[in-house]
This record gives structure tokens, C-alpha cells and sequence, in this order.
């Protein structure tokens, strides 16, 4: 619980920089190389801040304090908030993936094989486009590694392993 704590205040302290810069997501992206989501991640401490990255941030956000770069390169605690699905937008993200995962799935399956798509190795971001129509449409994208299910052989399997002569 402390270091769930102690998140909550380097996020809050992470987030009152971006907003003193006056800067958005979609900027600090464009400045750092990143993409607008893992900009928000690193923000979050959702993710870690990579030393050759490092550099690039502050410069973007000078008021970054060397303490706080340094806590975004720890190995992040990627929690969230239980409630956050009470906020209209995740939980319309939420019901989007649950009425359209199955099918998603189908194609997945049907274009790979059987596998799924990583949340590790994955790259996301959020821009704005207009639709035929003129109205303001949001895209999400997902582009994550694909990573097929394995036959799980008992040979394969390095703690089986037995040396030989054994």
C-alpha cells in the first residue's frame, strides 16, 4: 500500500510538469520520438523511461527534476485505478474490445494462427481524424507482436531437461 502511495505522488508531481509546460501529449511525442500513449504511460509511471530516452524528455519538459527522471527509470508498479472503469471513456474502450474481441480473435486466428497479440511488445496511440461525414472521429491503434500458442512438449521444456548419462 505504501508504494501504491508513493505512485500516486510522483504521477501527481509528473503530471503538474506536463501541465506547467503547457504542452500536450501529442507535442511532448513528436519532440521525444515516442508515441502520444507511451508518452501518457511514462507519465503515469505505466512504463519505464529508457536512459537513451532520458535526454530527449527533459528536454522537452525542463521542468522535470533529475529526481524524477530517476524514478521513472525504475521498473514501473503498472497498477490502476479498480474505479476507472466508472469513467465514461475507459468504460466505452472497455465495451468496444468486449463487443468487437471475439471477432478480432476470429481474424487474429485466421491470419496467424493460433496466438495472440502482445501487450508487452506493443505500440499504441490515439489521433484525431475527421470522418466522411466531418465530424471529429477518434482512432485507437493497436499494433502489437503477434505470439503463437506453443505445443507444450515435456522435451521442451527446460526444468525437464535431463543431462546426459543421467
Amino acid at each position: 500500500m505504501a508504494e501504491l502511495s508513493r505512485k500516486v505522488g510522483i504521477v501527481a508531481a509528473l503530471q503538474e510538469v506536463k501541465r506547467s509546460s503547457g504542452k500536450s501529449y501529442n507535442q511532448i511525442a513528436e519532440e521525444t520520438g515516442l508515441t502520444n500513449v507511451y508518452v501518457a504511460q511514462l507519465l503515469r509511471r505505466q512504463a519505464q523511461l529508457k536512459p537513451e530516452t532520458a535526454p530527449k524528455l527533459k528536454a522537452s519538459l525542463p521542468g522535470l527534476s533529475d529526481q524524477l527522471v530517476h524514478e521513472m527509470m525504475l521498473a514501473p508498479l503498472r497498477s490502476y485505478e479498480p474505479n476507472l472503469i466508472q469513467d465514461p471513456t475507459v468504460y466505452r474502450l472497455n465495451e468496444a474490445v468486449m463487443h468487437f474481441g471475439e471477432s478480432i480473435k476470429e481474424i487474429i486466428n485466421e491470419e496467424f494462427g493460433d496466438g495472440i497479440m502482445s501487450a508487452i511488445d506493443f505500440f499504441c496511440s490515439v489521433d484525431k481524424v475527421k470522418g466522411v461525414d466531418g465530424k471529429d472521429r477518434v482512432v485507437v491503434t493497436f499494433d502489437g507482436k503477434y505470439l503463437p500458442h506453443t505445443e507444450q512438449k515435456s522435451e521442451h521444456m527446460v526444468s525437464r531437461v535431463r543431462p546426459s548419462g543421467s
